[in-house]
């Protein structure tokens, strides 16, 4: 009886111990909306506009990342090495604007983008086809791409500051729109034409 007792003891032990799997529950909060009367000295208005813009800006640049890491695997030819050291270069600045963006979000009572099939729905950003490019069209299409997220960054800028949203305004400025008119820069200085032995 004892063994019997101690058997029992185990298996319901064991049985407490595992792990609930397989667990699905309604949806805590839906994408789109904020949290009503958060406390941060914004109206729901302004922080349900903020949110929206910046989902935008991050849909743009989660593409943008992932475009920068396609390329730094597929970049081929003389310029091989640098274009593959700067494009990761590139993608890790882009992997810490993305974190800043969604922490922004959170910040504002959203919901911020995750997963590649809602950024593919709502990016503005070309998708390129699955396999290599010459380095030329792979620079034009990063090129086009920053500047989709420069236009709309400055524009969504001057909104936040217009509604009073300063936090908002400071990610754009401050982050957004700096590194990637950094980025800019360091990527069109690849398309200009230049001996490379002998001055014209």
């Amino acid at each position: 009886m004892n063994n019997e007792n101690e058997r029992n003891a185990q298996e319901k032990h064991f049985t407490h111990n595992q792990p609930a799997l397989g667990q699905r529950a309604r949806e805590l909060q839906q994408f789109g909306a904020v949290m009503p009367r958060l406390r941060i000295g914004l109206s729901d208005e302004v922080r349900k506009s903020s949110v929206d813009e910046l989902n935008q800006i991050l849909a743009d640049a989660l593409m943008l990342r992932d475009l920068y890491k396609k390329h730094h695997w597929q970049v081929s030819g003389v310029t091989f090495h640098e274009l593959h050291l700067l494009f990761d270069k590139h993608y890790e600045e882009q992997v810490i604007i993305v974190d800043a963006l969604a922490e922004r979000i959170q910040i504002l009572g959203g919901v911020s983008l995750a997963l590649p099939q809602d950024v593919s729905e709502l990016t503005r950003i070309a998708r390129p086809p699955r396999g290599r490019e010459e380095v030329p069209v792979q620079i034009s299409r990063l090129l086009e791409a920053h500047e989709i997220i420069l236009v709309e960054a400055r524009d969504f800028a001057s909104r936040a500051a217009e509604r009073g949203d300063d936090g908002t305004n400071d990610l754009l400025v401050g982050s957004i729109i700096r590194t990637n008119e950094m980025q800019t820069w360091f990527l069109a200085e690849h398309l200009i034409e230049e001996p490379l032995t002998q001055a014209v």
